[in-house]
């Protein structure tokens, strides 16, 4: 596996993965489990967001602390699955600026096609959290990374909570300086790109539609 590519083994959030993928876990209980998921993850994802030194006054003294330092965040869902993992990054980082990344995948050629894309006006200076349930085929997400990186952003960091084999490897060919982090790793993508045993469309799946 590619250095800059983490997969979660902690317990809670491959219990988490494993009721997402039942067909009988409702639209409700599956909404949550998304951003539940994504918030678990996001310890690790952001893990190396720099602190500052700063003089506080608790009930008992004064001391010094550390606090975030104020680097600028980003969360950018690709439409519309990550929609669904973005309140769990902003329950840990709630002054985030969010962007969003409407693709649509062509049935045909299984490639992506933009149809919107509105990021934060400073996006240059902000590290950049993409997110998207599935990484299957890659080639939404690579298409994601370029419009970011386009717009003079170069600090990305990819979540997804299940990934195909041959999505990370097309991510991290196409762009080594993201890291990826996956909540589980598949067995591989079937005949119509969709990833076995995964668990289904997840966009279907988080907002009740077919």
């Amino acid at each position: 596996m590619h250095t800059n590519v983490t997969i979660f083994d902690h317990p809670l959030i491959t219990h988490k993965i494993s009721v997402l993928r039942s067909v009988d876990t409702s639209c409700k209980e599956f909404r949550e489990l998304i951003e539940e998921i994504a918030t678990l993850m996001g310890f690790e994802a952001l893990r190396d967001l720099p602190l500052e030194e700063v003089d506080i006054t608790t009930p008992i003294c004064k001391t010094k602390a550390k606090i975030l330092s104020g680097k600028k965040l980003a969360i950018v869902p690709i439409l519309r699955a990550g929609l669904g993992m973005t309140n769990g990054l902003l329950n840990l980082v709630p002054s985030a600026r969010v962007g969003h990344i409407g693709l649509y995948r062509d049935h045909d050629t299984l490639e992506p096609h933009e149809y919107y894309c509105k990021l934060p006006d400073d996006i240059e200076n902000r590290l950049v959290i993409l997110l998207d349930p599935m990484l299957a085929t890659g080639g939404s997400a690579s298409a994601a990374v370029n419009f970011i990186k386009q717009r003079g952003c170069n600090h990305i960091k990819m979540m997804c909570i299940i990934a195909a084999p041959e999505g990370i490897e097309r991510l991290a060919a196409e762009h080594p300086d993201v890291e990826i982090y996956c909540g589980c790793v598949d067995e591989r993508l079937n005949e119509i790109g969709y990833i076995v045993p995964g668990l289904g469309d997840a966009g279907d799946r988080i907002f009740g539609t077919k």
